[in-house]
């Protein structure tokens, strides 16, 4: 019986340690795979003492690209016109050159930043050497605003051109010298890359999509000695290039059937419209752009509205307020044109404060919205440049409105996609039925209705289109600090007119679950 009982506790003993054995060997397997293709840990990035994260890296190009998409209007916006020339005649052979190559230039170098986003959506971390390539790459973003100078200024002479291409040439070029040093150095890369076993197929996947838009500019450059319009039309081709590869891959597939792929090769560089892109950059570039229009007016108020001292003592009897009553008109056409970029801004914000996913297609109407913004300079310029009740003021403030509601139509736009994909891109409470959703459809349409009144009252009332146009600069504000209770007394009277025998639940809380929701898309569907 002791027998027993001793070998009972010998095989209990045994079994104990075969199974810690396993463990320790399991252990040591896990470990293993983790080393080959997990994250490193802090302790490995420590080893890589020469890295850093690659957030102030990212700011600084955030805040360059939007300066250097900007300032672009300053060509533009600085076209000097005789006072008796037609404004008109002046926009069709002057000015349409200009601010077609500044709306092309823009979006393309838009292109380029949306470019940067995917690059380092999959490098997260840097070195040294990725900060000084960035940095080269930067170089030459920052000299497209001088051909665009030429290409604007010589329309017909292809040197301003094939300088733009030559510089987009060398980016690319450089974007893929990145993207082979990062791939050589695992741990600058994410996760998910990091954890993948289609390593290679990233890496191809990724200069394969990169090389697209320098080779495009390869062939505008050969065809600008051939024909050069068609070298233009090329250069636009590089803006839709995403929406265009997607839809040949689309008509492909019907064609011929799905074309296989590897298991996670969806997940960067899809060139899908609902690929994501960092919110948090958009929004810096977005910031920055208004911040640089803001900026702008008030340069042309320091450069060309302080008097001569010589001009004050002589005309004005050295009284400063009579000399600076002159530019009366000036200031006016700054304080309206700042409060416009300023609540465009602000509805800009409301409107990413309640986006929870930023997608290409959102980013695309993001980059359009802010071309207009760009021309807002132009616009202050314009406004106060001619004389009072001429036709060319009226022309002028035409052409405000326009840029005006542009830039607020396509914010609009970007919550309507959003819409689509409510569940994945908006928050719940401006969701389709949501309790702030038909306040943000206020605040949204807003200055695309004013605009677009203001319009159509200068073509009506012709005589009083400056004091109609600075009277929506004025109270166009005080709307947006009233805008909540007009809704709600909008609200109200709707009720009151459609459903008079519905009950007032504006004392009950009222949240409806998420999954009996009615979603935008299944109405308009």
């Amino acid at each position: 019986m002791g027998e027993n009982v001793d070998s009972e506790i010998i095989e209990h003993h045994v079994e104990e340690e075969m199974e810690k054995k396993d463990a320790r060997s399991h252990a040591a397997s896990s470990s293993s795979f983790l080393e080959n293709f997990s994250a490193p840990s802090e302790s490995d990035r420590e080893a890589h003492s020469g890295t850093q994260s690659s957030h102030r890296l990212l700011a600084y190009s955030d805040a360059l690209i939007s300066i250097i998409a900007t300032v672009m209007i300053l060509p533009v916006a600085h076209t000097k016109m005789e006072n008796n020339e037609e404004l008109r005649e002046s926009v069709q052979l002057l000015l349409t050159t200009k601010i077609a190559v500044y709306l092309m230039t823009f979006l393309i170098v838009t292109v380029a930043w949306a470019a940067h986003i995917r690059l380092f959506q999959v490098i997260v971390r840097i070195d040294d050497c990725l900060a000084l390539l960035n940095l080269a790459c930067m170089m030459l973003i920052t000299f497209l605003p001088y051909t665009f100078s030429l290409m604007a200024a010589f329309p017909e002479n292809i040197l301003g051109l094939l300088l733009f291409c030559g510089c987009v040439m060398v980016m690319g070029v450089i974007q893929s010298v990145i993207v082979l040093y990062a791939f050589s150095r695992p741990f600058l890369l994410n996760e998910q890359i990091q954890i993948s076993e289609n390593q290679n197929f990233y890496k191809h996947h990724i200069l394969k999509v990169i090389m697209r838009v320098p080779l495009m500019c390869f062939f505008a450059s050969i065809f600008s000695f051939i024909f050069f319009q068609l070298s233009y039309v090329l250069l636009a081709v590089v803006i839709f290039l995403p929406y265009i590869s997607q839809s040949l891959k689309w008509c492909r597939s019907k064609a011929i059937g799905q074309v296989p792929e590897s298991p996670d090769s969806t997940l960067f560089y899809t060139y899908l419209p609902n690929e994501p892109l960092s919110k948090d950059r958009v929004e810096a570039f977005s910031d920055g752009v208004y911040a640089i229009v803001a900026t702008l007016l008030i340069l042309d108020i320091c450069e060309d509205n302080v008097p001569d001292p010589t001009v004050v003592q002589k005309q004005f009897g050295g009284s400063l307020i009579a000399a600076l009553r002159v530019y009366g008109p000036e200031y006016l056409a700054y304080f309206g044109s700042f409060a416009t970029v300023g609540l465009l801004w602000f509805v800009h914000h409301s409107l990413f404060l309640h986006v929870t996913k930023t997608t290409r297609f959102m980013g695309l109407l993001n980059t359009f919205s802010l071309a207009f913004v760009g021309g807002l300079p132009l616009a202050y310029q314009l406004t106060h440049e001619f004389p009072a009740d001429s036709r060319n003021e009226l022309e002028a403030i035409q052409i405000s409105c326009v840029i005006i509601f542009f830039a607020g139509i396509f914010q609009l736009t970007i919550w309507v996609v959003a819409l689509y994909n409510e569940r994945e891109t908006l928050h719940p409470y401006v969701r389709y039925g949501g309790r702030e959703h038909i306040f943000m459809l206020a605040k949204l349409s807003l200055y695309p209705c004013v605009a677009l009144g203001t319009f159509f009252l200068t073509c009506i009332l012709s005589k009083f289109s400056a004091a109609i146009f600075h009277l929506m600069e004025i109270t166009v504000p005080f709307a947006f600090i009233v805008l909540r209770l007009l809704v709600r007394v909008g609200r109200a009277s709707l009720r009151l007119i459609f459903c008079p025998d519905r009950p007032d639940q504006r004392g009950a809380v009222v949240e409806e679950d998420d999954e009996t929701r009615v979603p935008f898309s299944a109405l308009v569907t």
